[in-house]
């Protein structure tokens, strides 16, 4: 694992303005950002047309094309990589859904590890972006936590020194995250 202080010093370079430091970069983190795509795509139906490397390509891509990021450790940049790798897999499965013509997503099962809800189920990837989305414009602060913790998968400590709040508000905000995601990712409900 390369060392948190070279990630971050290659980070704000490439922030500066250093196009090399990105090249730089890539070699350092490219296997944890493999593990990271490895276990976004573990949970998909054999044959997937997206591979780890492919996303990491992806990613590389679209981290290419993004100069005014600010970068402020390396959490930060393996946040934003987990997010950009979901909306690459969210828009995957949107593009398979349209050419099946409505016959469905495989869903996608939450590891329980990861404990995001309670009572983890099978839950689809458009859905839980799409209720991600949704908890954006509600609060962004609780949406980001849900990014650290459950997507790059920081402790309960890590997320708080990155996003500069104490340990207890994460962990409230993460509770609250969690409970509110779970209603929205279970829909309306029938009672009236």
């Amino acid at each position: 694992m390369p060392h948190s202080t070279q990630v971050t010093q290659l980070l704000i370079r490439w922030s500066s303005g250093d196009s090399e430091a990105l090249a730089k970069l890539m070699p350092l983190v490219c296997e944890q950002l493999r593990d990271l795509a490895g276990g976004y795509l573990r949970n998909e139906a054999a044959g997937h047309t997206l591979q780890p490397t492919a996303l990491v390509n992806e990613l590389y891509l679209r981290l290419h094309g993004c100069r005014t990021v600010n970068w402020k450790n390396r959490a930060h940049f393996f946040g934003f990589a987990a997010q950009t790798m979901r909306r690459v897999l969210v828009d995957h499965a949107r593009g398979r859904k349209r050419a099946k013509r409505g016959r469905g997503e495989r869903p996608v099962s939450i590891d329980g590890s990861f404990d995001l809800m309670q009572d983890p189920q099978s839950l689809d990837l458009i859905r839980l972006n799409d209720a991600l989305e949704a908890l954006e414009t509600l609060d962004p602060r609780q949406a980001e936590i849900v990014n650290l913790r459950f997507f790059v998968g920081l402790t309960v400590e890590e997320t708080a020194a990155v996003l500069d709040i104490s340990a207890p508000t994460v962990k409230r905000e993460w509770k609250l995250a969690r409970l509110w995601l779970y209603r929205e990712m279970r829909g309306p409900s029938t009672a009236k």
